[in-house]
Parts: C-alpha cells; structure tokens; sequence
C-alpha cells in the first residue's frame, strides 16, 4: 500500500509538471491546489452537503462545525491579504437579490438529491462514484444555461454589494465575521445532539488544511475558491464546438468572458483546480482497496432525476452565485454578506431536498422481482 500511494504521488507530481510545461507554473500550481483540496475532501471525507444532511436529519453538527472553522481560518488570512493587495486580490463579494435568494434555495434541495453540491459533484464524479458522474455532466449543462439568462433573472431585482468590509473596515469586518461565525457555531452546539458537537481530529485536520489551500488559491489565482464558472465555461466550450453562437449573449459579450471563452480552459484559474479535483479524488480512491460499487442501482427515472438535479444545480448556483465553495466558502471568507444569505436560503432548501431524494432516486426493481 506504501508503494502504490508513492507512485501515485509520483503521478500527481508529473501531472502538475506537465500542467506547467504546458500552461505556465501558475497553471500548474493551480492544479496543484485543486489536487490538494481533491485529497483532503475525499481522503478525510471532509465534505460539505453530508454535514448539512447530517445536522437536518441527525442534529449531528460535527461536519458543519468544520466547515465553520476552516472559514473562520480562512478569513483570518483572507482578509489582511485582500485589503494589502486591492488591486491584485478579489474577494467573492455578490448582491444580494430575489434570483440569488431563490437560486441559493433550489441549489440546497438539489444538492440533497444527488449527495453532493459543487465540489461534492467534482469529488464523486473524481472517485467513479457513476451518479456523480451523471450529475455532473447535468451541472455542466445547467451552469452553462445559467449565463444565458442571467442578466434577465437579476434584473428582477438586487441590493448593492453589501461586505464586512464596508460595513465595519478591513479589521472590523474580519471581526465582524468571526464573531457571526462563533455565534453560528454556538446555535449549531446548542442544538446538537449529545454526543455529536465535537469534531473528529481527522475534521479539524480538514478543515486547517482546506483553509491553507484556500489561502494559496487566493494568492495564486488572484481570487477565491470558486467551481460553478469553471463548469459553465466548459458547457460554453462544448456548445460553441457544437456549433452555437455565444457572441450575442450578454454574459459571453464581455470581454473577460468571451477571451475566457477563446482561450484554453487551462488559462480559466477555476477549471484548474476543478480538473486538479477530479484528479486528486482519483489518485485518494486508487489508493485504497477496491471498495466495490458503493452505489446502488437505480431505476431509470432515477438516473433521470439524477440528470436534471445537476442541471437544476448547475442553473440555480449560477443564479446564486456560487454554490458551497464560491458562495458559502469563499462569500463568508471574503466578507460577503451575500454568503450568510445563501447560507440560510440553501440550508432551507437542503431541508425540502431531503424528502425529495427517495420520492425522485427509486432503485431499480431486481430481476425476478416485482415493481
């Protein structure tokens, strides 16, 4: 087992290198980190849709607590960095609006039914897990929809953007957010079930390394963590190849998009570390012994729904700004009041998604067996 992890380290390292040769160190330092955040996702199952499911239906606040932590961890660099270099750094700041608020709901419950939000996808597509595969084609898809109409849906209206940062200035606003994130932790705690308020050591492991590969990405890229671009752009990609004009569309007209769109993804810094995390949960599940399918099968109308869950993911997170990562993670990190308000809208709906899951995922009838 030492021997297969070294080699696949060796892989890792070639794959970086060859990224690099081929796109520029910072291309290949980009994979790098998405390979990173690929091994701690999947190799200390470190996720983010599951601790939701888990709080929902178990009072189980370990995982949430986590996430909570790496953000707080995050932040803490984050926010020195962003107001030391404002002009090569971004924040993930967005406005909140109606389309945002409900696009963060829909996402929630969406996410629920495939067992995964963008990362997840990104990691159980990485892994073989074959609905996540399937989700990910349908996210793909949806994103890539999603920059169609998204001048018409936040045209429905929106507050300005609103951070911690203008609200209380670069320290303030750093406390401001820890203080939300400690009293969010708190309710989680008091609300637990006994038994599960603490975190396992393998998730506080998680959540120091996450926020350390997060804070690289930032400064590598230039921005935070994000995924649902990166995957829009490759559904744009693939519409344009198949023939489809982009260049009356108003998301794909302006400029930073449309040399994005003519450009190779290994130019886009958010299709990088996507790729590098479909890699890293390759090389975490090569790793181990053969586990079998750990994925039962499904009814046809299952696989259905597993399709149009990760479009509809892949719409709503456009809608919303982001999902998990590029909302939650990065929009609270960063100061960006829309990333509360997501949170909330998505946890919401994550409660709805999760009575939708066994009415839409029927498993398959065996043979010989009666439906």
């Amino acid at each position: 087992m030492l021997g297969r992890r070294i080699g696949l380290g060796l892989v890792a390292a070639v794959l970086v290198a060859g990224t690099a040769l081929a796109a520029g160190p910072r291309a290949g330092l980009l994979v790098g980190v998405g390979i990173g955040l690929g091994l701690v996702l999947e190799g200390l199952r470190f996720g983010f849709a599951g601790p939701w499911r888990a709080m929902i239906a178990e009072r189980d606040a370990r995982g949430l607590l986590a996430q909570l932590l790496a953000i707080g961890l995050t932040a803490a660099v984050a926010f020195p960095l962003l107001a030391a270099a404002p002009g090569e750094l971004q924040a993930a700041h967005a406005p909140v609006g109606l389309a945002m608020i409900g696009g963060a709901f829909v996402f929630g419950a969406a996410m629920q039914v495939v067992m995964g939000c963008g990362s997840g996808t990104l990691i159980n597509a990485g892994s073989g897990n074959l609905i996540g595969l399937v989700a990910l084609a349908g996210f793909v898809g949806g994103s890539f929809l999603g920059t169609l109409h998204l001048g018409w849906w936040t045209g429905l209206g929106s507050l300005p953007v609103i951070s911690a940062q203008s609200l209380a200035g670069a320290t303030g606003g750093l406390w401001l957010t820890l203080l939300a994130l400690a009293a969010t932790a708190a309710l989680l705690v008091w609300r637990a079930a006994p038994g599960k308020r603490v975190p396992a050591r393998r998730l506080w492991w998680a959540a120091a390394l996450i926020a350390a590969l997060a804070v690289l990405n930032l400064v590598v890229a230039g921005q935070p963590w994000g995924i649902v671009y990166g995957l829009g752009l490759w559904g744009a990609k693939l519409a344009q190849a198949g023939g489809a004009d982009l260049a009356g569309n108003a998301f794909w007209a302006a400029s930073a998009n449309a040399a994005r769109l003519d450009a190779s993804i290994l130019t886009d810094v958010t299709s990088l570390t996507n790729i590098g995390l479909l890699l890293g949960a390759f090389l975490v599940m090569r790793g181990r012994a053969a586990p079998g399918n750990p994925v039962a099968p499904l009814a046809l109308r299952g696989w259905v729904g597993v399709l149009l869950a990760g479009l509809v993911m892949g719409y709503s997170a456009r809608l919303a700004f982001g999902c998990n990562v590029g909302a939650f993670f990065s929009g609270i990190s960063t100061g960006s009041l829309h990333g509360w308000v997501w949170f909330v809208a998505a946890f919401a709906g994550s409660a709805w998604g999760l009575k939708l899951r066994p009415l839409i995922l029927a498993p398959a009838t065996p043979r010989g067996a009666t439906a």
